[in-house]
């Protein structure tokens, strides 16, 4: 929080907005957008085990999760933000504003596309892989190359892939384990009176890990849009850090987004893939929180808060019985999975070659 208040104030004001052109509004307005229906999109991660247990109603649980996807800007330094910047896209390419405006313009087309294909077939799919896929596959559509990449980013977020989920099953079972232990003489009833509160407090901690590593992928966006901007300092300075104005502009974004819901995704992720009890939904939310805040503060990595959260589900899930995974549904979920980063990527260079033609 003290942080943030620190350089707050020296990063308020730093873009002349006035000189911004119609094209960059029009593209930070998209970006947000995107912002809006990756709330709406993994509103299900922040929200589905607490619905599905029925300690807050969908009304309530929406309100709680937005207003710490909010807040999370006091709490996460901007480092997945600064990553996005520097390590997906070669950095000579980003000062030319015409290539940085056809990326970003075909990264957020295909990126809003795959989130609204998915949202409608009700797949939890990752909204960060889908940016990252589009990201790339808009940068080699409009280069011709796989060398405007930054191959050491690029497999950073590759790898945690696997490991996000992995991490977050490690997690979520080791403090079911560790919950199962010291509740052993405990009651039932207690033990459900007790996690319905606890719950509260780990889908509070969940919703800030959210809005820490997910709003701050599409500051890394607008912040390319506005070095672009710049060109290399000849309309205004170059901005170094992410504008403050940028900053609570996601947040608020990603907010209202998951105040509008998603619950097509929440049944998928609360109720299809195992039932759940409180003590299972705090065990998983508290699990991929964890993971969350991990990534997002030692490495600034843009981890998929629905990988994290499903791999939680399904570590505390198996713990108490194998079989009580659906295992179908959870496979359904693992090809969505593999077949985003591709598919984001095929629909950003669609879109590369729409805009090529029209702009």
């Amino acid at each position: 929080m003290f942080h943030f208040f620190q350089s707050a104030a020296d990063n308020f004001g730093v873009v002349p907005v006035a000189q911004l052109s119609f094209t960059v509004w029009l593209l930070i307005l998209l970006a947000l957008t995107f912002d809006f229906l990756n709330g709406m999109h993994d509103a299900a991660n922040s929200i589905a085990t607490v619905v599905s247990t029925r300690v807050l109603s969908p009304q309530v649980a929406v309100v709680w999760a937005a207003f710490f996807n909010f807040v999370a800007f006091l709490v996460f330094p901007l480092e997945v933000a600064a990553n996005i910047q520097k390590n997906i896209v070669s950095q000579e390419l980003i000062n030319d504003p015409n290539f940085t405006n056809h990326l970003v313009a075909a990264t957020l087309i295909g990126a809003c596309g795959w989130n609204i294909l998915t949202w409608y077939l009700g797949l939890p799919t990752s909204s960060s892989h889908a940016l990252m896929g589009s990201l790339v596959g808009a940068a080699v559509a409009l280069t011709g190359s796989v060398y405007s990449l930054n191959p050491g980013g690029i497999l950073w977020i590759v790898l945690f892939i696997v490991l996000a989920p992995m991490i977050g099953l490690v997690l979520g079972t080791t403090i079911a384990v560790a919950v199962m232990w010291l509740f052993r003489n405990s009651t039932p009833q207690r033990v459900d009176r007790t996690f319905r509160w606890g719950q509260l407090f780990s889908a509070a901690f969940f919703s800030l890990g959210h809005g820490g590593n997910d709003a701050q992928k599409t500051m890394g966006i607008i912040f390319l849009l506005l070095i672009g901007a710049s060109q290399g300092g000849a309309n205004f300075p170059t901005p170094t850090h992410v504008p403050t104005e940028v900053v609570l502009a996601c947040h608020l974004a990603m907010g209202l987004g998951t105040l509008s819901g998603g619950w097509r995704i929440v049944k998928t992720m609360g109720q299809r893939i195992i039932k759940l009890r409180p003590v299972d939904g705090f065990c998983a939310e508290t699990g991929a929180a964890i993971t969350l805040a991990l990534t997002t503060i030692l490495k600034g990595i843009p981890v998929s808060t629905t990988h994290t959260i499903t791999g939680a589900i399904v570590g505390v899930g198996a713990l108490k019985r194998f079989s009580a995974v659906r295992w179908g549904v959870a496979g359904r979920v693992v090809w969505a999975w593999i077949l985003t980063i591709p598919g984001a990527a095929l629909l950003a260079v669609i879109s590369t070659v729409i805009l090529r033609v029209f702009w």
